[in-house]
């Protein structure tokens, strides 16, 4: 079992759900976060005063998988994420962690099955 992290721009979050339900993986969690890369942020005029903006708006994604979907669902957010053919700064990052346990609280499943298929 596996956790795919995955930070995107907001405005991918359709394309991305529309490309893992293609491949079967429906499950997920989405969180607004804000952070920075290599964008570092932009200037911004307010009420006539500049400022820098560092902090820019994302969506965390979390996907909890069984082994057999995990490059499914990484290709699968890869292409719905990236801006263009070739991509962009600021198009995000995946990250695949293990996943010691999962447990279903409604039925008290463990491990894989509790994920789904």
């Amino acid at each position: 079992m596996k956790l795919v992290v995955a930070i995107v721009r907001p405005e991918k979050l359709e394309a991305v759900q529309q490309a893992l339900n293609e491949r079967d993986v429906y499950l997920m969690t989405v969180s607004d976060v804000r952070g920075c890369g290599r964008q570092r942020g932009y200037t911004e005029v307010y009420r006539g005063t500049e400022f820098q903006v560092r902090l820019l708006p994302k969506l965390k994604l979390e996907i909890a998988v069984n082994d057999a979907f995990v490059e499914a669902t990484v290709e699968a957010i890869v292409h719905a994420a990236r801006t263009g053919d070739t991509g962009a700064i600021g198009d995000g990052k995946i990250f695949v962690v293990p996943l010691d346990d999962c447990v279903r609280i409604r039925t008290g499943e463990r491990g894989p099955v509790a994920i789904g298929p």
